[in-house]
């Protein structure tokens, strides 16, 4: 059966926000690193033969960047395979990239990942990152300043004040929230501590007495004091790092394989949580009910707050289960990595937030600036999130976050894909806003956009938004050059990074991603709260980025109605309802929709099993996963 589309113009008009290789980005930003920082970087292996972390690695030390794409690292490292487990002291030079967006990667810092590298953001002089490759690995990299011109090296009158810290180590397995206040002299005194441990989804409490500090060199040693075990998630001695404003902290125990992060605490909600941040973190998934699956993942991506809304991605390093049921698919189709998402937020009156689906609980600096979390267990978890920089450019210029899934409205982290309706953000891109009829055109108005030198088909511009639909050429697992030239004047280079796909379905709300999926019934009129789908009906579904097609079309062209183009693997789909049922929808069809350019279709059966209401709308591509959209489903009396 094949449907209809009618809504194409509605679907890209609401689409945006107002306002294998070693892929290389642009380097611009190498600056953003420069000067020498304490680093730590935790890696775990999980075995799927043992079901259990079959290897741990701890490393810390100083990292000196040149500012200019190279570095010195002098620390230590500690694996748990090595007989007998000792600290190992090293010192090597790697080399580091980061766009001007402040997206990067650093060269691993231990020779024996040689090939590997950390991916991740900076922001405000922090680096937070992950290997995000799929090596079979899951990470979590920090790193901040040493010191400034206008912070001296820390000492103890740095830490001065209360500090909300977000805890967890997989091997224990556990993870923790407790605050700590610091007299700048040395004492620190009682901390109560909350956490999970293992498969419990009961907080246990902790109370420690008499913890004190000392800096050394700008590193301190804080002593909990006691011993780890079955009751004791925090006990011992951890090194704690500082950023040179006294406002982030971060570290873990020197013989160990834990993280912590912490920022000055907020009493009220914060006062700026909105825009754009960067993030990075690991889960560990303790519940027993999905046991058969690897629970480990580590990530790094971006999300955009939006007034109590989230749209998010996580670039994932495992192809693993998150923390809730309706990621556990991930496994079954064994490929996708690159996962963009929809959530909700209510602020607390103490500047903490709860949110059920991803089972955390977040702390915040009281300007905003800064967001931590840990998991609710048995969803044990640590998130940290930095607000990005402010760009701005004169003539035409592009902003370097400004790179956004049509569809989803997918953050610049995620990846680009062949065929992507792709809306750019920036000044100066055209001279008046106008769209173009089909076939699109690759100079439209004096307007040409560029994806690694091969011009993109132009559907919409107008002097701050460009909508282009990405090339067929365009080569999946690298980067993407993006540059914009209005009549004659060029604007600057931004790059991101490509997949085979970037799944994003297109909703009927003015922010792409957020709603109700643009979707219709077998008569062609649209599903709709007050027209919802029904049981058993064959539902057409709109979407952007999944990638090439068979056979093939030109680049902005329509698709044609005789000859049907078809993704080259059928997705997975499926629906998460009100009650929790999560069923996989049977794929009719999943091609180029017909007399369209860049627009995607897939018609699917509603399963039987769900309940009537919203249902969220789950699609995975063979390399990106979405789960934004609603679906309104009717049982018809069933």
């Amino acid at each position: 059966m094949r449907l209809k589309p009618i809504l194409l113009v509605l679907l890209l008009g609401a689409c945006a926000w107002q306002s294998s290789a070693q892929p290389a980005l642009e380097s611009s930003g190498n600056y953003l690193l420069n000067g020498a920082y304490y680093m730590r970087q935790v890696l775990y292996y999980f075995s799927v033969e043992t079901g259990a972390l079959a290897d741990t690695v701890n490393i810390q030390g100083t990292i000196t960047f040149t500012g200019s794409g190279t570095y010195t690292f002098t620390g230590s490292t500690l694996a748990s395979t090595t007989s007998p487990v000792k600290v190992e002291t090293f010192t090597t030079t790697g080399s580091y990239t980061i766009s001007a967006s402040g997206e990067g990667y650093i060269n691993a810092v231990d020779p024996t990942f040689s090939g590997y590298r950390v991916v991740g953001m900076v922001s405000n002089g922090i680096f937070i990152g992950s290997e995000g490759g799929g090596n079979g690995f899951s990470d979590l990299f920090v790193a901040v300043p040493i010191a400034s011109a206008a912070n001296p090296m820390a000492t103890n009158a740095t830490l001065s004040g209360a500090y909300t810290v977000a805890y967890m180590d997989p091997t224990f397995p556990g993870d923790a929230l407790f605050t700590m206040t610091a007299d700048g002299q040395g004492n620190i005194g009682s901390v109560s501590v909350n956490g999970y441990t293992g498969t419990s989804a009961t907080a246990a409490t902790q109370s420690l007495s008499g913890v004190t500090y000392s800096f050394t060199n700008g590193a301190a040693a804080v002593k909990f004091g006691g011993t780890r075990n079955t009751s004791t998630l925090v006990a011992g001695d951890e090194l704690l790092y500082v950023s040179p404003d006294g406002n982030f902290i971060f570290g873990g125990n020197y013989s160990g394989y834990d993280m912590f992060v912490g920022v000055r605490s907020a009493t009220s909600p914060p006062t700026n949580f909105n825009g754009l941040y960067y993030q990075a973190g690991l889960d560990l998934n303790e519940s027993t009910d999905l046991d058969s699956f690897v629970p480990l993942n580590s990530y790094y991506g971006a999300f955009q707050a939006l007034s109590g809304k989230i749209i998010g991605h996580r670039n994932m390093s495992n192809v693993s289960p998150m923390r809730y049921q309706n990621l556990s698919s991930l496994l079954v189709y064994g490929g996708a990595s690159d996962f963009t998402y929809s959530d909700s937020y209510t602020l607390n009156s103490d500047g903490s937030s709860d949110d059920t689906d991803f089972n955390q609980h977040y702390l915040f600096r009281s300007d905003g600036t800064i967001r931590l979390g840990y998991g609710i267990g048995p969803f044990l978890s640590i998130n940290v999130a930095l607000q990005a920089p402010a760009f701005s450019g004169s003539g035409v210029y592009l902003s370097p976050v400004g790179m956004v899934n049509a569809a989803s409205s997918a953050p610049f982290t995620a990846q680009l894909s062949p065929g992507e309706f792709l809306t750019l953000y920036g000044t100066g891109l055209a001279s008046t806003a106008a769209t173009a009829s089909l076939p699109f055109p690759t100079m439209f108005n004096g307007v040409q956009v560029f994806i690694n030198q091969i011009a993109a088909p132009i559907y919409y511009l107008s002097p701050t938004q460009i909508s282009v639909v990405v090339p067929y050429l365009t080569v999946p697992n690298s980067a993407a050059d993006i540059y914009v030239v209005n009549n004659g004047a060029t604007s600057n280079l931004v790059t991101q990074f490509t997949g085979l796909t970037s799944v994003g379905v297109f909703t009927n709300n003015p922010v792409g991603g957020l709603g109700y999926a643009a979707a219709l019934h077998p008569d062609f009129s649209v599903i709709s709260p007050s027209s919802p789908a029904q049981i058993g009906e064959i539902v057409a579904v709109y979407l952007a980025g999944m990638g090439a097609v068979r056979p093939p079309v030109m680049d902005g062209t329509p698709a044609s109605s005789s000859q049907l183009s078809y993704t080259t693997s059928t997705p997975l789909v499926f629906l998460l309802d009100a009650s929790g049922n999560y069923l996989q929808a049977p794929v009719a069809f999943s091609g180029l929709a017909p007399g369209f350019a860049g627009l995607y279709q897939i018609n699917f059966t509603v399963p039987s099993g769900l309940v009537s209401g919203n249902a969220t709308l789950e699609i995975i591509g063979q390399d990106s996963d979405t789960f934004q959209a609603l679906l309104p489903l009717s049982t018809g009396g069933q």
